[in-house]
């Protein structure tokens, strides 16, 4: 009974759902949010690289990390949060684990992650992983 009320519930809070890309630990996304400050709004873009993908559903979370002026930075953004504006995919990484917490320790070219080529289909118009 318990199941069925959490699911009502997720079903009226996600009423219209934004669309967002498919992506996983390893890519490079820029997510565009919204900052209220007192009477002000402004958006604000954050790029670096999803290191863990958890919970599923509404309450769906996602860590991205970026190094700025030397100081690794992480954020951590609820999928459905009304304040994310749009997630754009820069780039898809080739990595074997689905948390990447290695890379705190790991700096300059170590840090980098290979790129998952992707070759399009002109015929079908559907992608596949080369």
């Amino acid at each position: 009974m318990n199941n069925n009320l959490i699911k009502i519930a997720e079903a009226a809070f996600n009423a219209n759902p934004k669309q967002h890309p498919t992506f996983s630990s390893g890519d490079t996304v820029t997510v565009t949010y919204r900052i209220v400050e007192e009477n002000k709004e402004r958006q604000q873009k954050f790029r670096g690289i999803v290191i863990q993908r958890a919970g599923r559903g509404n309450t769906g979370t996602f860590t991205v990390r970026k190094i700025s002026d030397g100081i690794g930075v992480e954020r951590i953004f609820p999928i459905t949060s009304p304040f994310i504006e749009k997630i754009e995919l820069n780039k898809t990484g080739k990595v074997r684990r689905a948390r990447i917490f290695y890379l705190r320790d790991l700096t300059g070219k170590k840090a980098r992650i290979k790129e998952k080529k992707v070759a399009l289909l002109k015929d079908v118009g559907a992608t596949v992983a080369a």
